[in-house]
């Protein structure tokens, strides 16, 4: 009887214990009709590693503290206690099943550029499909726990080892196309990209298979994204110095003669200040505590830096909006509380925008990244402003608002320049006609005297905000615009001098002729 027995469990129970070997789950889930990555994060929870497969890491961890694993000498992943808790489910051990392994792209099926946008049907908006090349072919496996791990509060951290040759990357995960078997594409969506000299670090808010792309076609490379950074560092580190200064003139300037542009001026200018400064901080904090910063403060930094700059550009609206009503609308032009109005506009507004922002929750880690178009440019400074996966209302809020409000301010420039022209003489006016040939030193000094204006309403208008166009045409555009823009504060200081030099001018000395340049700076200062 011990017998039979004894060989009934040997013809029963292989049959049904058998556990495959994780050296072959990969090809046989790539033989199925189905998906073959649904398969494959099933398998590796109970296949049985060969110490031979050393690309291949199983091992229990404990779900109360942070995870790390590295299937390769370039490949590291470390998963927060947190993402560890959320795999589990409501499991009531302790210890959690870490999976991670190297994978080859070339299993990897890219669906048609057809299946990326929306279905048949309406259906939602898939994420963003990512081109270029998976960085040494190798694509980064990480399974934990039962169930699947998404939205994370605090992200993972995946380290890809790279020779000092590869140009610009982005951090990516496989996303599967359901309308097509087993095939996918590659999205940035919940992932953050940084780099050094020696790998690339992925942080992503999710698990799945994550990769590397790398596109060298690139038209900035490194070095002119890291001459860029420092242009802009030190740009706004020179604004936030001599937008101080200004304040202090304007200050003097309003004690000594209250005047509602100078009143406008001075809020621009603490725009502006608010605006360098926030970046700088948000610049700093997100680089040296990439690792410690706690997501709330990046989120508080981010909401401050988004703030600060919608306030700079309408408070630059505002200031096209009262040179309207000085050159066009000429008479009744008195509001009561005007200051305080344009105020409740000036800092209302943009406080409205964040706060809806904020509810949304699209403030974190953003690292400048090529998203789809070889023309935009990677780099590694990373900072707490928008989200990379809220691309609709980084476009909306910071650049189709700046566009509104260049467009607008471009207009006012324009009637600037033609009443500039009507007073010179343009329309051929008699008085003027006889010696309009005739260029004295005189009338040479005031033609400087009105282009030095217009400059300098350009700048406090905004307009160099414009050659944000050019950042997408050529490599001395992007040069141009972070030149201009990050000493934006520096040009306010200049054109607070300016005024500050007319107005001593003015004291000392009777008003004799209505020249050009004398109606303009003391109208736009009224």
């Amino acid at each position: 009887m011990w017998i039979t027995l004894f060989l009934f469990a040997l013809i029963w129970f292989p049959t049904t214990q058998v556990t495959e070997s994780c050296d072959t789950v990969l090809q046989g889930c790539l033989q199925k009709n189905y998906s073959w990555t649904r398969c494959f994060e099933e398998k590796i929870k109970t296949c049985i590693s060969s110490r031979a497969k050393r690309d291949f890491v199983q091992q229990m961890v404990n779900s109360s503290q942070r995870a790390e694993a590295s299937p390769t000498s370039n490949h590291n992943v470390q998963i927060p206690a947190s993402a560890l808790q959320k795999s589990k489910g409501d499991q009531s051990t302790e210890e959690v099943l870490l999976v991670t392994t190297v994978i080859s792209s070339k299993h990897f099926k890219l669906a048609p550029r057809r299946a990326n946008g929306r279905g048949r049907h309406m259906g939602p908006v898939l994420p963003a499909r990512e081109e270029g090349t998976v960085l040494g072919e190798a694509v980064l496996a990480v399974k934990a726990g039962d169930r699947s791990v998404s939205n994370l509060t605090q992200p993972i951290k995946l380290t890809f080892k790279h020779n000092k040759t590869e140009g610009l990357g982005t951090c990516v995960f496989w996303h599967e196309v359901e309308e097509v078997s087993g095939a996918g594409y590659w999205s940035l969506d919940g992932c953050n990209t940084s780099k050094d000299e020696m790998e690339f670090v992925c942080r992503c808010n999710h698990l799945s298979f994550f990769a590397v792309l790398v596109n060298p076609a690139s038209p900035v490379d490194e070095s002119h994204a890291t001459n860029l950074s420092y242009i802009t560092y030190i740009g706004s580190a020179l604004s936030v110095l001599f937008t101080i200064i200004s304040l202090i003139i304007y200050a003097h300037l309003q004690r000594r003669r209250p005047e509602k542009a100078i009143g406008v001026h001075m809020h621009l200018t603490g725009a502006l200040l608010c605006l360098h400064l926030s970046f700088l901080l948000s610049s700093f904090c997100a680089w040296w505590l990439s690792d410690n910063l706690e997501s709330w403060v990046c989120r508080m930094l981010g909401f401050v830096l988004h703030w600060s700059l919608l306030a700079a550009l309408t408070w630059m609206a505002l200031e096209g909006f009262h040179l309207y009503l000085l050159l066009v609308r000429v008479f009744n032009i008195y509001v009561r509380r005007y200051l305080l109005k344009l105020s409740l506009v000036g800092w209302g507004v943009p406080t409205l925008i964040v706060a809806v922002c904020g509810i949304l929750n699209v403030y974190g880690i953003y690292i400048p990244s090529k998203e789809g178009d070889s023309k935009t440019y990677n780099s590694t400074v990373q900072m707490c402003w928008i989200r990379n996966d809220k691309i609709l209302v980084s476009y909306v809020t910071t650049a189709a608002f700046p566009c509104l409000v260049i467009l607008c301010n471009s207009c006012m420039l324009g009637i600037v320049v033609f009443k500039m022209w009507v007073l010179r003489g343009g329309c051929g006016g008699t008085e003027n006609s006889s010696t309009y040939n005739k260029m004295n030193k005189d009338k040479v000094s005031r033609l400087w005297k009105d282009c030095a204006t217009v400059v300098g309403l350009s700048c406090v208008l905004g307009l160099p905000w414009g050659l944000m166009v050019a950042t997408y045409i050529s490599l001395i555009g992007i040069y141009l615009f972070t030149i201009l823009n990050s000493l934006q504060g520096v040009f306010m200081f200049l054109w607070s001098v300016a005024l500050s030099c007319k107005s001593q001018s003015d004291n000392n000395s009777s008003v004799r002729d209505q020249s050009s340049q004398k109606m303009m700076t003391t109208s736009f200062n009224n």
